[in-house]
């Protein structure tokens, strides 16, 4: 699944020859670390991606200029994006029983630019096609050697592989991850779950004025209330219509994003929700149940043995849905991984490249992570215990992620490199590597 490649302009390469990478998972995540590593001048052997064919899965997604700024840098159309994305230049915070606005912000303020993962996702393939880069669909990765001078993965088909890193982009249920912890990584429920639908209204449904308020123009809205906030977004004019529904749950169903919804719980759950909008949810034919969990922050990142498994994005910091910025992270997070192996002297030092690698990237995940945290908090308490007609302060419930925007993840890495490569060192003198937390 490689196209013809096209001329981008990348970095040299450090090494004689370039290092060598496999990227296990072709989502948004693995598509930008095989786009950074290629940028720096590495050689990507391959993204492996057990799936034989991707759908247009999943439903609403931002990405924030932190990513983009990234993106447009390792020669990514991203107008392409922003094409696709939705239009609207605000997004409204609304009260739960009436829609009241509470404050009105530049839609930047949270997620960038909104639109449907599938979409976005197809632009990401695309760029890695454009690169030359092999992405191989129906290859499952069921073993991990942590070995030098290179690790080793073997596929479901015995087929064996080896590069100098592998990179283990392969989402929230990685098969990498219990390898570099060496333990069980259960997930644990936040006390909280979505019901999230996406789709494209009736001709019917948009004709009706009691049904079609959010569905003329490209707009974004959240109603918030005690434990419980609704975000709806529309793509395309009005023609794809999505809403997210979080709210208290102590089920036990399976973390997963593609468990079946009931659409009765949702409309008991709504039934006191703004009729603007509460009507075109309860006539929502079908939608999914996902159980947000979360894992402790992880100790580290890298395998102990070679130091040259990495795990990025999902694997090893996950976003809530508020944080709106999981992927934009995972951006991040390959830039910086790309630059830590441009750095290093030779192939030798890959683990110098990845020990610095997550030592400079988890405070800022878990500034990113907390982020979303407050802000769920912020809106389900809001109103709670309190009279609802009162006015609330607009800053208590706006979105405060703009701050992560002007951050430039490979500058950070370049001008704190000679700092955190002299801890890493130290700790490989001494024998023991510092736990992240």
């Amino acid at each position: 699944m490689a196209s013809e490649s096209q001329t981008h302009e990348t970095l040299p390469s450090h090494h004689d020859p370039p290092l060598t990478a496999i990227v296990i998972g072709a989502g948004l995540g693995g598509c930008a670390a095989a786009i950074a590593l290629h940028q720096h001048g590495h050689r990507v052997l391959c993204v492996l991606d057990k799936v034989h064919a991707f759908g247009r899965l999943g439903d609403s997604l931002g990405l924030g200029q932190n990513a983009f700024n990234l993106l447009e840098r390792w020669g990514c159309d991203v107008d392409e994006i922003k094409r696709i994305g939705n239009q609207a230049p605000n997004m409204t915070i609304r009260r739960w029983k009436d829609g009241k606005e509470l404050a009105v912000q530049p839609l930047m303020d949270m997620a960038g630019y909104i639109g449907h993962r599938g979409d976005y996702h197809d632009c990401f393939l695309k760029w890695v096609g454009e690169r030359g880069i092999e992405v191989r669909m129906g290859c499952e990765v069921v073993a991990y050697e942590d070995v030098d001078p290179q690790p080793v993965i073997t596929l479901k088909s015995g087929e064996k592989l080896a590069a100098d890193i592998i990179v283990a982009a392969d989402g929230i249920k990685s098969l990498a991850r219990p390898l570099v912890l060496k333990m069980r990584d259960d997930p644990v429920s936040s006390g909280y779950a979505c019901f999230r639908a996406f789709f494209k209204p009736t001709k019917e449904q948009r004709e009706d004025e009691g049904l079609n308020k959010y569905m003329k123009d490209d707009c974004v809205n959240f109603w918030v209330g005690p434990d419980t906030h609704v975000v709806q977004n529309t793509l395309r004019g009005g023609e794809e219509f999505n809403w997210i529904l979080t709210h208290k749950d102590d089920g036990d169903v399976p973390e997963s994003w593609f468990q079946p919804g009931n659409m009765d719980d949702v409309r008991r759950l709504v039934e006191t929700l703004d009729p603007d909008i509460r009507g075109i949810i309860k006539q929502t034919e079908k939608c999914l149940d996902w159980k947000i969990c979360y894992r402790e922050p992880l100790p580290t990142w890298v395998s102990p043995g070679s130091h040259r498994i990495a795990l990025l994005g999902d694997s090893c910091h996950a976003h809530l849905p508020t944080s709106a910025q999981g992927a934009s992270q995972a951006v991040e997070s390959a830039g910086v991984l790309a630059t830590c192996l441009d750095l290093i002297h030779s192939k030798e030092e890959v683990r110098i490249a990845t020990r610095c690698y997550e030592k400079l990237r988890f405070r800022r995940t878990r500034q990113s992570q907390t982020n979303g945290e407050d802000l769920r908090d912020r809106w389900h308490g809001v109103l709670k215990g309190v009279d609802e007609d009162r006015e609330i302060d607009p800053e208590d419930v706006k979105i405060k992620n703009r701050w992560l925007y002007s951050y430039d993840a490979e500058g950070d890495a370049q001008t704190r490199w000679k700092s955190i490569r002299e801890v890493v060192e130290d700790e490989f003198r001494a024998g023991k590597i510092s736990p992240l937390c």
